[in-house]
């Protein structure tokens, strides 16, 4: 019998433009794999991402995977 088990992740969506920003937030938006407007990607729930995600919340909008 196989496991449907789900990984825990966040689900990080791109919902504003990183024009502007400062350098180190958009390398953090691109360490997260987000490049352009609407790039969703999924990561594992660690403290390293969480700090990432707080370096640029007001860019991003997070749910749980």
């Amino acid at each position: 019998m196989a496991r449907t088990k789900k990984a825990a992740g966040l689900k990080i969506k791109l919902v504003k433009s990183v024009i502007g920003c400062k350098k180190d937030q958009i390398a953090t938006a691109v360490a997260l794999g987000l490049k352009k407007i609407g790039d969703e990607t999924i990561q594992p729930d660690n403290a390293q991402t969480k700090g990432k995600i707080n370096k640029i919340i007001h860019l991003v909008e997070v749910t749980e995977a």
